[in-house]
């Protein structure tokens, strides 16, 4: 049987009306032109969220204009970039010490041993990606036509990870032997007795910032279930409240998990774009990314 399908409750609206909507709750639009050319290219119920804090329910704040929206809007996605190119990083840097690091025991091809992992539904599931990409990819890719039609062997590890995504490398981290976990972590630097759950904790945790970030979401004003996993001292450099609660729930604190996963370096250098975006958009409040007044200094 065929379900019901229930029509939406608003209906198709022109560009002429999203832009008189949104002059009638209050929002004063100078150019209506590139106004419209906006909405027409991003979307009116996409950058919606972007004007949450720039109205009360449905009304708009006094002396609020379109560009406000523009500005916070242009912000996000020069963000997203910026944090995309260093995730990008981490995530490298984790296939290439898990490969080395798991290659140096098991060999090229000992990750086709189930054997060697935790948890077999979800080697399998990896794995079973691993493969589709491997057959859509052979193709385009000579380094695996090298190996599967030359050479006729098994894709080494160190080969099989340009195939995964960052998901994929953080679950076979996830589900390795402590032994390999255990090096892996201490490459990254971490020496505390729980080093292999809290870098696994901060590969999920990087897995959805960077997800986030390459389908496009909103990060501006957004609230994440999953908090990152912080240290006493980095929870101390979060804001707090009178009450005495911290906010754990934006996304500065992941911008802290960010700097123990990259070289020195990079982050400084991702800081510094950061610093230079707030500064070329200076409507942008830091605070509804949950960065404190002080984070120039603290990070």
């Amino acid at each position: 049987m065929l379900g019901v399908f229930l029509m939406p409750d608003k209906g198709f609206k022109t560009i002429d009306e999203q832009l008189a909507i949104l002059k009638s709750r209050g929002l004063t639009v100078y150019n209506e032109e590139k106004a419209k050319s906006f909405l027409l290219q991003n979307n009116y119920y996409r950058i919606s969220g972007y004007s949450l804090t720039l109205r009360d329910h449905d009304q708009f704040f006094s002396k609020v204009c379109f560009q406000n929206i523009v500005d916070i809007y242009s912000f996000d996605h020069e963000l997203r970039h910026i944090l995309l190119k260093y995730i990008e990083k981490i995530e490298v840097k984790m296939k290439s010490i898990y490969a080395y690091r798991f290659t140096e025991i098991h060999g090229p091809a000992g990750y086709l041993d189930n054997s060697y992992f935790t948890d077999l539904k979800q080697y399998q599931k990896t794995m079973d990606k691993v493969k589709d990409q491997k057959v859509r990819r052979l193709e385009h890719e000579a380094y695996l036509k090298h190996f599967v039609k030359d050479l006729k062997q098994d894709v080494p590890l160190w080969a099989v990870v340009d195939l995964m995504t960052i998901a994929d490398i953080s679950q076979l981290y996830s589900i390795s032997e402590e032994s390999i976990r255990d090096s892996v972590a201490k490459d990254f630097g971490f020496t505390t007795k729980d080093n292999t759950l809290l870098l696994g904790s901060m590969m999920k945790s990087m897995t959805i910032i960077r997800n986030l970030c390459a389908h496009g979401s909103r990060l501006f004003n957004r609230l994440f279930e999953q908090r990152p996993w912080l240290s006493k001292k980095e929870k101390g450099c979060l804001i707090k409240y009178q009450n005495g609660m911290i906010d754990n729930s934006h996304l500065y604190g992941f911008i802290f998990l960010a700097r123990r996963l990259l070289e020195s370096e990079d982050f400084l250098q991702m800081k510094t774009e950061i610093i230079r975006l707030s500064e070329d958009i200076p409507f942008v409040d830091m605070k509804h990314y949950g960065f404190r007044k002080d984070w120039k200094e603290v990070l």
